[in-house]
């Protein structure tokens, strides 16, 4: 990648990292917990999580903001604590989402600094995750014989479109006020 390419950024302290990927985490968390209440009093339980995608916005966006270190821990952990407060993901979709969400803070932080508009950022994020997500679901079923059908990579994007495009709303929009409130 050429300089021109890459934005000059200033290198987060480690604490400014540790702060984005516990306000990461705790997001990733709390926000589906707020979509399935919804869920449950709109009578739509737990597919609203599955339309939303509420614990990919959080990694995505502070992936762009903070990098791929504190994203990619906030993405791997975030499944697994959200299981252990709420059993929820499935305990057969934990592994798959803790990858995926890994996936996606550390592709986020990776593009950080890349001279791309933020849409195109997010987009190839979502498209690396779904993919790294696809090939861990595929070797999941085929090597070691687990429950995950990978059809369900298919089902998962169409359910997920709303969410998708949510993302490629929300996320390049909140980059853009954040900037412009740091440059007040």
């Amino acid at each position: 990648m050429t300089t021109s390419n890459v934005i000059e950024k200033p290198r987060l302290s480690v604490k400014t990292q540790t702060i984005g990927a516990l306000i990461a985490l705790i997001s990733a968390v709390a926000l589906p917990q707020i979509v399935h209440v919804i869920g449950a009093v709109s009578g739509m339980g737990t597919s609203l999580g599955e339309i939303f995608l509420p614990m990919h916005m959080p990694i995505i966006l502070f992936g762009l903001l903070t990098g791929s270190y504190s994203a990619g821990i906030a993405g791997l952990l975030s499944p697994l604590i959200s299981f252990a407060l709420t059993g929820m993901p499935s305990s057969v979709m934990l592994p798959f989402m803790m990858i995926e969400l890994c996936a996606y803070g550390i592709c986020s932080g990776l593009l950080r600094n890349v001279k791309l508009p933020v849409i195109a950022k997010v987009l190839i994020t979502q498209i690396a995750g779904r993919l790294v997500r696809a090939g861990a679901i595929a070797v999941g079923f085929y090597a070691f014989g687990s429950q995950v059908n990978p059809a369900v990579i298919l089902t998962s994007i169409t359910a997920g479109l709303f969410g998708i495009i949510l993302q490629l709303t929300i996320i390049p929009l909140a980059v853009y006020r954040l900037k412009e409130a740091d440059n007040e």
